[in-house]
Parts: structure tokens; C-alpha cells; sequence
């Protein structure tokens, strides 16, 4: 499993990379392998305000329908619509191709409490 160094993790398995002000939100490797095969994405609108552990949008693959939630409170200002036509983008690359959506970074938005590498390997651990 795929766990980048780099990024922060949520408990439900969604990663994010900060960038200043920017977060760019997806799920992860351990999620993608664990819904199977992605055939829908209901994104989130741009221009959205989502809090910490709000609904992003849902996924929906050929075993269920999970919902995406969001790692940090922001902004929505823009989405991978791109997934649209190939949703499938987040099973082949999770951490590139596959994103789901960027946010701006709410003033009291607390990355910091999110898990690194290693704690999310402890937490998906077998």
C-alpha cells in the first residue's frame, strides 16, 4: 500500500497536501483498493463551504456508495472534473490524477491534527 511521506491523512482515509493557503483533497490508496472499481463521483461545488469532517461528495464503485469527507474546513475552489468522464482515475492513480477537489484553507482550519505517514500506516494496518 502507498502511503506518501509528504502528505496528512484523515481517519477515514481521505489524504491532503497543503500548499500555503491550498489544500488538495483525495482518498487514499488503502481506500480506493478497499471500495474497488470507482464508476461515479458526485463532486463538491465550487464555491462550497465544508467544515472539518463535512461531506465533500460520494463515490460510488461497483461494491457501494461512500461518502468523501472533508480533512480540513474551507472553501471549495476547484474540483478534478476530469473524474466525470473517468472516475476510474482514482483507482489508477490515487494520489495524482485521482484528486478530488481543492480547498481554501479556512483562518482557523487545524492541519496540523491530521495523521502523518506513519500514524495512517499504524491505523490501517492489518
Amino acid at each position: 500500500m502507498n502511503i506518501p511521506e509528504e502528505l496528512r491523512y484523515s481517519p477515514e482515509h481521505e489524504w491532503v497536501r497543503i500548499e500555503g493557503t491550498r489544500a488538495r483533497v483525495g482518498i487514499t490508496d488503502y481506500a480506493q483498493d478497499a471500495l474497488g472499481d470507482i464508476v461515479f463521483v458526485d463532486l463538491p461545488a465550487v464555491g462550497s463551504e465544508v467544515e472539518a469532517g463535512g461531506q465533500l461528495g460520494e463515490l460510488e464503485s461497483t461494491k457501494s456508495v461512500s461518502e468523501i469527507f472533508a480533512p480540513v474546513a474551507g472553501t471549495v475552489t476547484t474540483v478534478n472534473d476530469a473524474l466525470a468522464e473517468g472516475p476510474e482515475r482514482i483507482n489508477q492513480d490515487p494520489y495524482g490524477e485521482g484528486w478530488i477537489c481543492e480547498l481554501e484553507l479556512a483562518p482557523d482550519a487545524d492541519p496540523g491534527s491530521l495523521l502523518d505517514a506513519a500514524a495512517y500506516s499504524d491505523l490501517t494496518a492489518d
